[in-house]
């Protein structure tokens, strides 16, 4: 696990860079953390940093956005919140998004957590002040 503090979004760059260094052949990140705590600020600069120039925003209403990154790789950002039920992943077609080789980025991933690939990465973000943040990745 990887742990990194930051007091300041000027930093949230080079916590971009460690999830981008573990994706590897993995290409589901989950990030878990209280309302407001960062997870659209940092999946923003994620989707930068693999050369998406889309607006991010976060898909509450539409559950999934797409955005276009390096090479034309598709990157996929799920907002989980607003499901109430299971199965309303398995009617949008979630496996075909998981399992495509694109990279899924998953806001409240703890509405789906039996649908999560055992291999996903886990992105926990811990409120520490205003402007502070404690990331855990593994």
């Amino acid at each position: 696990m990887k742990t990194i503090h930051i007091t300041s979004r000027e930093e949230l760059p080079q916590v971009a860079r460690a999830v981008v260094e573990l994706l590897g052949r993995r290409t589901v990140v989950a990030f878990r953390g209280a309302m407001g705590a960062g997870k659209t600020t940092l999946i923003r600069e994620i989707v930068a940093l693999l050369g998406a120039e889309d607006t991010v925003t976060s898909p509450t209403f539409a559950i999934v956005n797409q955005y276009k990154g390096d090479g034309g790789r598709r990157i996929c950002h799920f907002d989980f919140y607003r499901i109430d039920d299971i199965r309303e992943a398995y009617d949008f077609g979630y496996e075909e998004y998981f399992y495509s080789g694109d990279v899924c980025l998953v806001e409240w991933p703890e509405k789906i957590e039996p649908l999560l690939p055992d291999n996903a990465i886990e992105v926990r973000i811990a409120v520490d002040s205003e402007t502070a943040r404690t990331f855990e990745i593994e």
